[in-house]
């Protein structure tokens, strides 16, 4: 994986909407992201962070299935 840059639970679910992920719910400071594939669901959980840290990141690219490219 490449160098990911800090970023904000805002421009985290404005990326995973643009990939086809609806925000479902919000528990706490836990933004859920979901979207439907062929035979599943892909779900995301997003901590309503201004600045979510990169280990955090790292894992939200991984589960979503994105490029990390979007993320950069």
């Amino acid at each position: 994986m490449g160098k990911l840059k800090v970023l904000s639970a805002d421009k985290v679910c404005s990326i995973l909407i643009r990939h086809g992920f609806e925000k479902v719910r919000q528990k706490g400071s836990h933004i859920i992201m979901q979207k439907k594939v062929v035979d599943s669901t892909i779900t995301v959980p997003v901590p309503n962070h201004d600045e979510i840290k990169i280990g955090t990141l790292r894992s939200i690219v991984r589960q979503s299935q994105i490029s990390i490219v979007e993320f950069q």
